[in-house]
């Protein structure tokens, strides 16, 4: 299998349940949104997902590894695009990219195709000689996404990825991950507090105070009605 699977996942820091019993699973190809506000849990459970933090309490699944048995197969069948930025901004494009295949063992010929490949499916490749200061934000965050990608990963996380850009950025990031789910089968994990972001045959687990609400085709959450009144009305989160 090569999706990602979560199977009753909980968490505390000290008294205080982050997370409580979270069971959900994303299929191979499916582009998931992890929707809750603030404080819901989303960046615990992705601390999880990518073993920033460790629990004896559930189990994660991603690509068919388990998280606990096997973590470093794990991680190496995942590419992740946090909430804060995590580029060199002194390199150019084609040299933070460069540093991240080596950090992932590719080298020359195979490590310039996957480069080159990154850079055109986001749409960057004319961009590759330009240094990560001089991109404005939306592609700052194309060249991340182009960069989790070099290594061939089958699972993509993104927590919050779109936090600071304009709507017209936004789309346009929204759009291109969407693509890569449908297009090139990638199973998509991500995480936001923003409705307008979720398309309506995207999966959407809704999380709220460490609980898993919803899980289900947005469609099926909304049954016609706008996803962002379901949201509010399930989680009380401000408008």
């Amino acid at each position: 299998m090569t999706g990602l699977y979560v199977q009753n996942l909980s968490y505390a820091y000290g008294a205080k349940q982050a997370l409580r019993d979270v069971t959900f699973g994303v299929e191979p190809g499916q582009f998931c949104a992890l929707l809750g506000p603030n404080g819901a849990g989303k960046s615990t459970l992705f601390s999880l997902l990518t073993r920033l933090f460790t629990t004896s309490q559930g189990r994660i699944e991603v690509a068919g590894y388990d998280m606990s048995r096997h973590p470093r197969a794990a991680l190496a069948r995942m590419g992740v695009v946090f909430q804060q930025p995590t580029l060199d901004l002194d390199l150019t494009v084609q040299r933070n990219l460069s540093y991240f295949a080596a950090l992932h063992g590719l080298s020359g010929r195979d490590a310039e195709a996957r480069i080159s490949a990154a850079l055109e499916r986001l749409n960057m490749a004319e961009r590759a000689g330009e240094r990560a200061r001089d991109l404005n934000g939306g592609h700052r965050r194309r060249l991340e996404i182009a960069r989790c990608l070099i290594h061939d990963p089958a699972v993509l996380l993104l927590d919050e990825p779109t936090v600071g850009l304009d709507a017209a950025a936004r789309r346009a990031i929204t759009d291109h991950v969407h693509d890569l789910s449908r297009e090139d089968g990638l199973t998509v994990l991500w995480a936001t507090h923003l409705t307008d972001e979720i398309s309506d045959r995207d999966q959407v687990v809704i999380l709220h105070q460490g609980e898993v609400l919803k899980d289900a085709p947005c469609y099926e959450v909304t049954q016609g009605a706008p996803l962002q009144d379901v949201f509010l009305s399930l989680t009380g989160a401000p408008a």
